[in-house]
């Protein structure tokens, strides 16, 4: 009779989410626990919360390995706001700028007259 009976691996033994298992047959028959990863979730804009394009979606831990070119995107803002958030904001400045601009000119234009 076989026992099908399997305890955790590690020392920690309560059914948290980072001791989340599966149960895995090995080649000579015998059932063992073993522990997965968790899921990684992919990067999001700050400010309208999609998801970042050219951004791996890796846990904190690998990432630390990896190189800032791949961790990032060459923009500004890049792997923390998307391209039209970063468009957005150029356009507003220039904007706000443009009407500044304005503003003086039509100060001046009064003060001649």
């Amino acid at each position: 009779m076989v026992l099908n009976r399997v305890t955790y691996r590690r020392r920690l033994s309560y059914n948290t989410k980072s001791n989340k298992t599966r149960l895995n047959k090995t080649p000579g028959g015998k059932l063992v626990m073993l522990h997965s990863t968790k899921k990684t979730q992919l990067s999001k804009c700050g400010d309208c919360k999609c998801e970042l394009r050219g951004v791996p979606a890796m846990r904190p831990s690998k990432m630390v390995n990896l190189s800032k070119s791949v961790k990032t995107v060459p923009r500004t803002y890049g792997g923390t706001k998307c391209g039209c958030c970063v468009r957005n904001r150029i356009v507003r400045a220039f904007l706000i700028e443009e009407q500044k601009i304005v503003a003086k000119v039509l100060k001046a234009q009064a003060a001649k007259k």
